[in-house]
């Protein structure tokens, strides 16, 4: 999987990780689209068979949130 390649076909603007070792703990962010307004998130605490299954997972909730939001308004 090529993370870039991923995130430019569905307009996704931004991917964060992050870690704290001590807990044990692994995170990331998505951020879909902001162009209606600041993002909006949801938190999904899953344990993954990979780190490739948690990019999926992270971009498909960050675009479902944009298109929520957008529904919402």
């Amino acid at each position: 999987m090529e993370i870039f390649d991923r995130m430019s076909r569905r307009k996704h603007e931004q991917l964060v990780f992050w870690s704290e070792p001590k807990l044990g703990y692994r995170g990331i962010v998505a951020i879909h689209d902001t162009t209606l307004g600041p993002a909006l998130g949801g938190t999904r605490f899953w344990n993954y068979a990979t780190d490739e299954e948690a990019i999926i997972d992270a971009l498909r909730l960050s675009r479902g949130m944009t298109y929520k939001a957008a529904i919402t308004g």
